[in-house]
């Protein structure tokens, strides 16, 4: 049974899924946003808000805990930055919005950003 399990498989293991979310993670922060498919964008939604709010609490643990995950100190420094137009805000801070069956295997795309 899998209750209470909430991680999505994206059809791949452990090492491929934790790379593939990280290199999301770093291109979403180069560039704002990222077009992909809907389950991936949901899941690098979970895992871009959980940066973005230990980046807005500041300590040293916290930022050494975001590096330990993408180890790329200049994607580190962006997060930082990005967090402090969010420091009013308690969550929330991307947008998905579904752009339709646009690749030959039918999968729906969605392009993710910060609000």
């Amino acid at each position: 049974m899998r209750h209470k399990k909430d991680i999505k498989k994206l059809g791949r293991n452990k090492s491929h899924r934790k790379a593939l979310m990280r290199n999301l993670t770093i291109s979403f922060f180069q560039n704002q946003k990222v077009i992909t498919t809907v389950p991936k964008a949901k899941q690098l939604k979970r895992i871009v808000e959980r940066l973005i709010t230990l980046a807005k609490k500041g300590t040293l643990s916290d930022i050494r805990r975001i590096n330990q995950f993408l180890n790329h100190p200049q994607t580190v420094k962006k997060i930082v930055d990005v967090s402090k137009r969010y420091s009013d805000r308690n969550g929330g801070y991307t947008q998905i919005i579904k752009v339709g069956f646009r690749r030959g295997d039918g999968a729906e795309k969605a392009i993710i950003k910060l609000l």
